[in-house]
């Protein structure tokens, strides 16, 4: 509002009005609530898997006994309702130990802010596959170069806190990573997810992973058919020749063929078929070692009942 005769008009918001300066303070400040699960939210894009394993079991029966322990951190929504920042474990043991309400710690913090809180929390954990840690680095490195004046939860500025480092440089000193690998867990995340996967479950090496960075998802398809159909995955040099055919415009389902079925140095010799040569004998989504030792079975029933040729010395 203006200025009228040099006095100045602004008037405090109505809360300010009507409310005392310890309740405007206590506003602000943190609290501890029960708040109604179905009130709370999963954090968008939660890049840590949730999993109904062993530890969760565990979780569910603790939280039976003698509740939630530690308050999960929440924020508030502007569309009403609280978003989960750190504790998604613990809200689906509190649902699976049939609770309506978990304490929850409520904090008001950006979304930027919430990232890193979020990805800070979940990186103490033990347990943690490389995609998880891949999804994580990028949205906290995300949030870094976004937030500008601030690079973490403090007030520092950012050209006193870097003092000429990199966002990347200043990540992987907050989790004891080189500059280098906190690149190459990026780049895992430009993976199709089912190459992610085995990538997660240790069929594919971290070094051969990087690499396939570099084909087109197109080209990861493929790829991803022919790891299928042979049961084999691409070593380090392998991931490389066909990143190069790649770059050079060369690379397609024959070329990928060949150089995924070549042998490699010290290798067992196996015996190789087609994979459609044999699918109609098996129902779809049959595992391998299954069509192994069906196969073998096979074979040795047929050894056992085969006739036997007979012996020029028998006809005597």
């Amino acid at each position: 509002m203006p200025k009228k005769n040099g006095i100045n008009m602004t008037l405090p918001p109505a809360d300010d009005l009507f409310s005392t300066q310890e309740e405007r303070d206590e506003g602000k400040r943190e609290s501890v609530r029960e708040i109604a699960l179905a009130e709370i939210s999963d954090f968008p894009n939660h890049p840590f898997k949730v999993k109904m394993d062993e530890e969760m079991q565990d979780m569910k029966e603790s939280i039976r006994k003698y509740g939630v322990l530690v308050p999960a951190l929440v924020r508030e929504k502007p569309s009403g309702g609280y978003e989960m920042v750190a504790g998604h474990r613990r809200k689906m043991a509190s649902e699976l130990a049939g609770q309506a309400t978990m304490p929850c710690l409520v904090r008001n913090l950006s979304d930027d802010e919430a990232i890193i809180v979020m990805v800070d929390s979940n990186l103490q954990r033990e347990k943690i596959l490389l995609s998880e840690k891949a999804f994580a680095y990028k949205m906290k490195l995300d949030s870094m170069k976004r937030q500008g004046e601030r690079t973490d939860l403090t007030s520092v500025p950012v050209a006193q806190k870097l003092q000429g480092k990199t966002s990347r440089q200043l990540l992987g000193e907050q989790v004891g990573e080189s500059q280098d690998q906190i690149r190459r867990y990026i780049r895992l995340t430009e993976l199709i997810q089912p190459i992610l996967d085995m990538v997660d479950e240790g069929q594919i090496a971290m070094r051969p992973a990087v690499e396939l960075f570099y084909l087109p998802k197109e080209q990861q398809e493929i790829l991803h058919d022919t790891m299928q159909s042979e049961d084999c995955t691409p070593s380090h040099v392998q991931a490389i020749k066909m990143r190069k055919f790649s770059e050079e415009g060369k690379l397609d389902e024959d070329v990928i063929f060949s150089i995924m079925t070549e042998e490699k140095p010290n290798q067992v010799e196996q015996f190789r078929m087609p994979r459609k040569r044999i699918d109609r004998y098996f129902p779809q989504g049959t595992p391998k070692e299954k069509i192994e030792d069906t196969i073998v079975k096979a074979l040795e029933f047929y050894q056992r009942n085969r006739p036997r040729k007979k012996d020029s010395r028998d006809e005597r």
